[in-house]
């Protein structure tokens, strides 16, 4: 009796085994998902950054900004013939002060636009667009900058209490620089935000798993280690890379549900 034991379990042994890797290739092998299926629905989630509008006012306010300085300053600090009419519009305040009002509700807007700019990319960095983010990191902070530095120059021409028209063409050439420096970086960060928001992108993980599962040679990312990368750099990287996997898994496996059952 204890001679044919092991034998019968010899025997059933691979038709047990072979009964096993078929339950376990039934659970396996569900309705599949393509890939082209949930990048579709990636791609459908897409949403937009919409900063470049706040940008494009941003820079039609400081246009108008600069004209009225202009016209405030020739028609009233350097009264050519219009001393009347500034009196009805501006009463009791001086020219040039009505113009230092003016850049501080102007720096006070840019200040809002930064903060703004920096939500939504920030929104879109925790979505997995990290080179979108690191591409225009310098770029959204440029307009704070240059105006920043157009206020130090505003209160320096303040301090030195030179001669009244002297005064004035400072400070209109002090704002004629600061447009010309500030207007085309406004003008460029738009053209970088609608372009992509036109491409309408993927992550930047699901990029280079195409770029991989396509791609014959094995090209180096922006996610990975780099020779030409600091130790800071990458840890910081890969920090996002990480909060990005975290909340990209979560919403994965929600649409894994959806499609799924759609099946």
């Amino acid at each position: 009796m204890d001679s044919k034991g092991p034998s019968l379990y010899a025997q059933a042994g691979p038709s047990a085994d072979m009964t096993r890797s078929i339950e376990e290739d039934s659970l396996v092998d569900g309705p599949l998902i393509s890939a082209d299926a949930l990048h579709s629905a990636i791609r459908r989630e897409f949403q937009t950054v919409p900063t470049h509008c706040h940008a494009f006012l941003l820079s039609l306010l400081h246009v108008l900004y600069v004209v009225l300085s202009v016209c405030v300053a020739v028609l009233c600090v350097l009264k050519f013939g219009q001393e009347e009419v500034c009196m009805s519009i501006l009463r009791n305040v001086q020219g040039d002060s009505v113009i230092v009002f003016g850049k501080t509700c102007l720096w006070l807007l840019v200040l809002v636009f930064t903060g703004c700019v920096q939500h939504h990319h920030s929104w879109a960095r925790s979505r997995g667009y990290l080179r979108f983010y690191r591409r225009t990191q310098g770029l959204k902070q440029l307009p704070l900058i240059i105006h920043s530095a157009g206020n130090v120059l505003l209160m320096t021409l303040l301090a030195a209490r030179l001669p009244q028209t002297l005064h004035i063409y400072i400070l209109l050439s002090i704002l004629g620089l600061e447009f010309l420096v500030a207007v085309p970086c406004l003008l460029y960060y738009i053209v970088k935000v609608m372009r992509f928001n036109r491409e309408r992108a993927a992550p930047d993980v699901s990029q280079e798993e195409l770029s991989h599962t396509y791609s014959i040679t094995d090209i180096p990312t922006e996610t990975g280690f780099r020779g030409g990368s600091t130790l800071e750099e990458v840890v910081e990287k890969q920090a996002d890379l990480i909060e990005y996997l975290k909340q990209h898994n979560t919403i994965l496996s929600k649409r894994l549900l959806n499609l799924t059952a759609q099946h």
